[in-house]
């Protein structure tokens, strides 16, 4: 199993900025892929941020520009650095990690950590 636990959300205003940290711990070998989600009231979650094991990075697009995925890989660490935030930021935002092959005798699985709230406020 990995777990996998966010911190850093909190109330800011517009413009502001926060940084998110996704610390992972236990079966994280082969791991390939993390990422960073959100999810706002009434709405389905979304992928933000994705950051894959052979350094790309991918970003939905009313991020760009804006925000910042990077990890750090001897810390089994990931984090988002959120800039020039706006209330439409407002949201749920979750941590994900996945094996997407059998790798060293672990088979392919998803994860994600519990969430953190990040509130914007006009």
């Amino acid at each position: 199993q990995v777990q996998l636990v966010e911190s850093g959300g909190g109330t800011v205003q517009a413009g502001g900025s926060l940084r998110l940290s996704c610390a992972a711990s236990g079966d994280t070998i082969c791991i390939s892929v993390m990422g960073w989600y959100r999810q706002a009231p009434g709405k389905e979650r979304e992928l933000v941020a994705v950051s894959i094991s052979d350094g790309s990075t991918n970003y939905r697009d009313s991020v760009k520009g804006r925000f910042t995925i990077s990890r750090d890989n001897a810390k089994n660490t990931m984090y988002l650095q959120m800039n020039s935030l706006k209330p439409e930021d407002t949201a749920v935002y979750y941590c994900n990690a996945e094996r997407t092959h059998w790798c060293s005798g672990y088979g392919p699985g998803t994860y994600w950590g519990q969430g953190t709230h990040v509130t914007v406020s006009s």
